[in-house]
């Protein structure tokens, strides 16, 4: 009997927690976007990826987000299936499952909170200021800010559209978060100038 949306792959029954222990987190921020009761090729998860996930956790490439939809699919946590769209041409839409849409809510509810792990180029940088010229680290730190400034203003545009669609209430408070993250990057930055200012 084939698997259905509600019961994964009979192989993986037994070891279907130790399968959710070894996604990455990409796997799950896939899965999450799938949640939201689209079907959806990989095009368009990319698209949703670009929307909302990259200003707080992740910008995929489009091998990274098919290699994590086969490997949904694999565990039970996606399907996926060929339709033919109004051109003619056929593409892969995928779908949650039943077992996809549980094993979601128990990570959701369940998995460990995690440091955010930040790689600060700008910051490592200035650490390394007596490298260089006070100078040429006030353009960098003023770079970094006008960086900050962009993705803030882009951020805020995907809150205003986020606010806009039904079902979206969630994913319009993170980028509200995004928003908020990057407004107080463009001040920490702006701090640091001043800090700069004040060296001997």
């Amino acid at each position: 009997m084939p698997p259905t949306a509600d019961r994964p792959p009979a192989h993986l029954t037994d070891g279907d927690d130790d399968m959710s222990a070894r996604l990455p987190a990409t796997a799950w921020a896939v899965l999450g976007i799938l949640s939201f009761g689209e079907e959806l090729t990989g095009y368009e998860v990319r698209q949703w990826a670009d929307h909302i996930l990259r200003f707080f956790y992740w910008s995929p490439a489009m091998s990274q987000i098919y290699s994590e939809l086969k490997r949904l699919e694999q565990v039970g946590y996606a399907a996926s299936r060929t339709v033919t769209g109004d051109d003619t041409r056929t593409k892969r839409v995928y779908s949650i499952t039943g077992a996809g849409r549980n094993a979601l809510s128990h990570w959701v509810e369940d998995a460990p909170v995690e440091q955010p792990v930040l790689k600060h180029g700008a910051a490592l940088r200035v650490c390394l200021g007596h490298l260089t010229t006070p100078e040429r680290l006030r353009e960098i730190v003023s770079q970094h800010r006008d960086n900050a400034q962009r993705l803030h203003d882009e951020a805020e545009c995907s809150r205003q559209r986020a606010a806009e669609m039904p079902g979206w209430v969630y994913p319009e408070l993170v980028a509200r978060w995004a928003a908020r993250y990057y407004a107080a990057e463009c001040d920490l930055a702006e701090r640091m100038l001043t800090d700069l200012d004040e060296l001997p």
